[in-house]
């Protein structure tokens, strides 16, 4: 395969002090791929596109804040000791868990101040977060991080010393994790995306698809898929009970968005 015999550079272009990296690039196109469905949907919902796209630079501002700081404090030995790296974004280091809390608490906020309907609007956001999910792993892939197990399969992918754990300094191919949880993300999108399409062209809402269910199901989707891919993976993070703590993050955010589901689908819409 193309990506075994590959060693990523993640770098594009270079111009003068100027660096324009693959990991930017992909967290940009991941962003504006979802700004493109979130308009869609919005139409479709009879949501105005300036309210949607004004939350969505909430959503966007305070999901990436939140992601970093979650990833900060994921690997706190490692910024304490170089508090300068807290700022290099360009290397990586932004976790979907910090983002979603960041973006749940803008957009909580700013859907009231907007009078939107915060559920609905959770729901739009969730497709669009799925997506990006899936374009922005690629990121990882030419950062050389999120990577998994060593593997002698044809599409195990070869990671530099550098950035190989000390265990693993004689292997050379390792899992791609980054693409197993891109490919699992963009089926959770096309789980959504058929939700939403149902739920659109239903003449009276049903309660399965009161509004809040779909951005709990993809709560649902991602926390089994994370859970899985954290078998996998071998970069460093906090562990509590020999367990990865975004694992144990995974199990608490499956119990409880299962929970709300049945709550809210237990309400009678009309």
């Amino acid at each position: 395969m193309f990506l075994h015999n590959y060693n990523p550079d993640p770098i594009i272009f270079s111009f003068s002090q100027i660096q324009i990296y693959w990991y930017g690039f992909f967290i940009s196109a991941g962003i504006l791929a979802g700004l493109i469905i979130v308009s869609k949907l919005a139409e479709k919902y009879k949501i105005s596109k300036d309210k949607i796209f004004n939350l969505s630079v909430y959503l966007i501002i305070f999901g990436l804040l939140g992601a970093r700081v979650y990833s900060v404090i994921l690997d706190f030995h490692h910024y304490f000791e170089y508090p300068i790296d807290i700022f290099k974004i360009w290397q990586g280091g932004l976790a979907i868990h910090g983002a979603i809390i960041g973006g749940l608490a803008a957009g909580y906020v700013c859907a009231k101040k907007q009078k939107l309907n915060f559920s609905l609007t959770a729901d739009i956001a969730a497709v669009s977060v799925a997506l990006g999910q899936a374009i922005g792993r690629w990121g990882n892939y030419f950062n050389q991080e999120v990577f998994g197990k060593p593997t002698n399969l044809p599409w195990g992918i070869p990671i530099d010393k550098i950035n190989r754990p000390d265990i693993y300094q004689s292997v050379q191919y390792f899992h791609p994790a980054f693409l197993y949880e891109s490919i699992l993300n963009l089926i959770n999108f096309f789980i959504l995306l058929f939700l939403h399409k149902k739920k659109i062209s239903q003449n009276k809402r049903s309660k399965f698809f009161a509004d809040g269910n779909i951005f709990l199901i993809y709560l649902l989707n991602y926390s089994l898929i994370r859970f899985a891919m954290e078998f996998i993976r071998v970069d460093e993070t906090l562990m509590i009970a020999n367990f990865r703590v975004p694992q144990l993050l995974s199990v608490l955010l499956f119990i409880l968005s299962l929970i709300l589901l049945l709550i809210n689908s237990k309400r009678v819409t009309k």
